[in-house]
């Protein structure tokens, strides 16, 4: 599936959030949206996945305006993996999971034996059949995660959404969702904070920075030195590994500022 805006405009109150965003994603195309913090990632995908309504513009999928679609058609064509997902009541995950059937159900509908099938299908490629009975607020965070991934699996959907899906996750639990992520072979669009994680994942990067995208390419197109100082301000090396993997050294503000002192200590 192919997703696309054009000249997509949103405020909040009186602050002026994005300002024009055009940006397009191929077919089973795996785009990293990146930038500071404030930049406007996450309300661009709201945007995308219908959680907000751009003031101006319009969001296209497969050459659709998304406003003509229905609902519950345009979750039969993305699903959306958050960062925080709270349930005020006791759901098992197999409960939880089938959340994820909803957009093919007639209102009433009752679940039946192949949307039981989906959610295992979708619980064994996240790595938690075991847990199908388990209450999902007993399960680690990144259990959790895993979860809400099998439910956005069971939407069936040709194009997956990552809102900021490994915020506050250990490494292991980052690493493992994007890895399940990348295996699916769909088209992805993912706010990413970690430009380490980004540049592993992601087959090309577009920038945010004051509601604008402001550069767009793949990993090692995009991720240099400079561009590091410029937009998170602080100073990085950019090294290939010899399986042509990238990956950021940062250098923190504070040796840099020990050695100036122990420099004029000397002097």
């Amino acid at each position: 599936m192919k997703i696309e805006t054009q000249k997509v405009e949103l405020s909040l109150g009186n602050a002026k959030i994005l300002n024009g965003i055009d940006l397009h994603v191929g077919e089973k195309e795996f785009v990293g949206v990146i930038g500071p913090n404030g930049s406007g990632k996450s309300t661009l995908l709201k945007c995308i996945y219908r959680v907000l309504q751009p003031g101006k513009g319009a969001v296209y999928l497969d050459g659709k305006p998304l406003k003509s679609y229905a609902v519950r058609d345009s979750a039969k064509k993305m699903a959306v993996v958050a960062q925080h997902n709270y349930y005020n009541f006791e759901f098992s995950v197999s409960e939880v999971v089938l959340m994820g059937r909803t957009p093919h159900k007639r209102a009433m509908e009752r679940d039946n034996a192949e949307d039981y099938e989906i959610v295992r299908e979708a619980l064994k490629t996240v790595g938690m059949s075991e847990f199908e009975n388990r209450s999902f607020s007993t399960l680690s965070g990144g259990e959790q995660q895993r979860i809400i991934l099998a439910r956005a699996l069971a939407q069936k959907t040709p194009c997956l959404i990552l809102d900021e899906p490994t915020n506050h996750l250990d490494i292991k639990y980052q690493f493992q969702l994007m890895d399940i992520v990348k295996g699916l072979n769909l088209t992805v669009i993912a706010a990413i904070h970690d430009l380490n994680i980004a540049a592993m994942y992601c087959d090309r990067l577009l920038v945010v920075e004051n509601g604008l995208i402001v550069k767009s390419g793949t990993p090692e197109e995009v991720l240099t030195p400079e561009f590091i100082k410029a937009v998170y301000e602080i100073d990085a090396d950019v090294l290939k590994d010899k399986n042509g993997e990238l990956h950021i050294l940062y250098h923190p503000a504070y040796r840099k500022m020990r050695k100036d002192h122990e420099e004029s200590s000397d002097v």
